[in-house]
C-alpha cells in the first residue's frame, strides 16, 4: 500500500509531460511563423518578377 501511495504521489512524470506539452507548443508556433515568413518572402520576390517582367527584362 505504501508503494502504491507513493506512485501516486510521485510527481517526475507529471513534469516531463510538461515540458514535453511546452516543446511541442513552442515548435508549433515556430513552424507557424516560418510558414508565414516564407509566405510573405514568396509573394515579394513574385512582385519582383512581375515588375521585372513588366520592365522587359
Amino acid at each position: 500500500m505504501k508503494k502504491l501511495m507513493a506512485f501516486l504521489k510521485d510527481e517526475e512524470g507529471a513534469t516531463a509531460v510538461e515540458y514535453g506539452i511546452m516543446v511541442a507548443a513552442i515548435a508549433a508556433v515556430i513552424i507557424a511563423v516560418v510558414i508565414a515568413v516564407g509566405n510573405r518572402t514568396n509573394n515579394a520576390f513574385q512582385n519582383v518578377n512581375g515588375s521585372m517582367g513588366n520592365a522587359g527584362m
